[in-house]
């Protein structure tokens, strides 16, 4: 598990800064383009397609692991009804700014979420984009992603009510890159921009939900990824002035290179990214 130190360096950051180059909510992770090219209403979309795959009602109660500056709770609470939707998150900027936000009807917890213990069972569960730092690359190396990733489905089990739906956004690792430069490229993004984490192959993910949920359908969204880093980039560089003015030029040009080597990555099928929708086994063995 990346440590609360090496989440800083991914989302620490000034949120101002994250806020000129994501769309209005701050969305930090992958839209769905099915039906529009425009960033903002594809991270509406993608809130959608994961409130439904959580079977959530106005009346659920409500988990969102890794809540990022907590526009999904908003959208949860705000836009569909939902009384009540806890967050957890161990970066204090994404706290901080939850907090400052005063959502109606969130709570939230800046929390490890191996520590993790709610006063009652939750109905739906949700996680965008958050499991990629369940598993270090140490751990993965030394072959314990499998049950890493189990534990991570037995707690999110272990907090839910019988019948609960969880609905999974992850990116994932692909084909492996050929060509030695782009490799290079990968590695640099892991240890610089999210040090700590890696995305998880699929068939891991497969492997660790038994026996505490089943996969009732996945789907795989990496042209969606590829465009939505390419507006993240275009949007970063239309405020490349400002950026270098207020945080430094070395600001821009590490984020100028991490966009670019996501947009490659997606477009060359070295990363891709799946949503899953998940039912609780009530009985597991």
């Amino acid at each position: 598990m990346s440590d609360k130190a090496e989440l800083a360096v991914s989302y620490d950051l000034d949120p101002e800064f994250f806020r000129l180059w994501l769309d209005s909510g701050m969305n930090y992770t992958c839209g769905v383009f099915d039906d529009t090219d425009d960033l903002e209403a594809a991270q509406v979309a993608k809130l959608g397609v994961l409130h439904d795959f959580a079977r959530i009602t106005p009346a659920s109660r409500v988990l969102d692991i890794g809540c990022g500056w907590g526009n999904n709770l908003a959208y949860l609470t705000r836009d569909r009804g939902v009384a009540r939707a806890h967050g957890i998150t161990l970066s204090e900027a994404q706290y901080g700014e939850i907090l400052r936000r005063r959502l109606p009807g969130v709570t939230v917890s800046c929390v490890d979420y191996r520590d993790f213990a709610p006063s009652e069972p939750f109905d739906a569960v949700q996680s965008i984009c958050m499991i990629e730092h369940v598993c270090t690359p140490e751990e993965a190396r030394a072959g314990h992603a499998v049950a890493r990733y189990r534990d991570y489905f037995r707690k999110a089990w272990s907090w839910t009510a019988p019948g609960a739906h969880f609905a999974l956004q992850t990116g994932l690792r692909d084909r492996v890159p050929r060509r030695p430069e782009e490799a290079r490229e990968l590695r640099w993004l892991g240890e610089n921009i999210f040090p700590g984490g890696m995305a998880p192959r699929a068939e891991d993910l497969v492997v660790a939900v038994a026996p505490y949920w089943e996969v009732m359908l996945l789907r795989t969204r990496r042209e969606d990824y590829e465009k939505t880093t390419t507006h993240w980039r275009s949007r970063l560089r239309a405020h490349e002035e400002e950026i270098r003015d207020r945080w430094g030029p070395d600001l821009f040009e590490t984020y100028d290179r991490y966009l670019t080597c996501c947009v490659n990555a997606f477009a060359r099928r070295h990363m891709t990214l799946s949503q899953w929708c998940l039912r609780r086994v009530d009985d597991p063995a």
